[in-house]
Parts: C-alpha cells; sequence; structure tokens
C-alpha cells in the first residue's frame, strides 16, 4: 500500500486492506494534534500481520489535509 492516500474513497479502501490483512491485538491512538488545515494523529498499535503471522508492535505518524470539513488526503510515517 502507498504511504499516501488522496480522496475518501481511496481511504476506506485502504482501510478495509489493512483491516481484512492483520489480525489488532489492542493499541492507542493518540491527538490529534492540529494546525490549520492539516492535523496529526499517532498509532501504536499491536497486530500480527495475517501474510508473516508474526506479531509486531507498529508505532506510526498520520498526516491528514482537510479540505471543505473533509479528510481529502491522508499520509503515513514510520520506521521501516
Amino acid at each position: 500500500m502507498d504511504q499516501i492516500q488522496r480522496e475518501i474513497q481511496a481511504i476506506k479502501e485502504k482501510n478495509q486492506w489493512w483491516v481484512e490483512n492483520h489480525e489488532v491485538h489492542g493499541g492507542t491512538v493518540e491527538g490529534p494534534y492540529p494546525n490549520g488545515d492539516r492535523f496529526i494523529l499517532h498509532f501504536k498499535y499491536d497486530v500480527t500481520p495475517k501474510q508473516t503471522g508474526k506479531r509486531i508492535t507498529l508505532d506510526e505518524t498520520g498526516l491528514y489535509t482537510v479540505q471543505d470539513g473533509k479528510i481529502v488526503k491522508e499520509e503515513f510515517f514510520y520506521s521501516m
């Protein structure tokens, strides 16, 4: 999956893919941290990707851009 999604349909499709491909054991979300037309959420999840079966901690930050009250762009930053 790309790190950047634009438009709500692409964001929904990415979210659906993520749910279908990971078993979530727990997690936290911090934020939002707003700045103008953008905001950040910090995610920390305990997950098992179905592809590998290896349990991991996913620690990432999402940057969201808002236009006319709707999220139009989603970007994720994480350590590889």
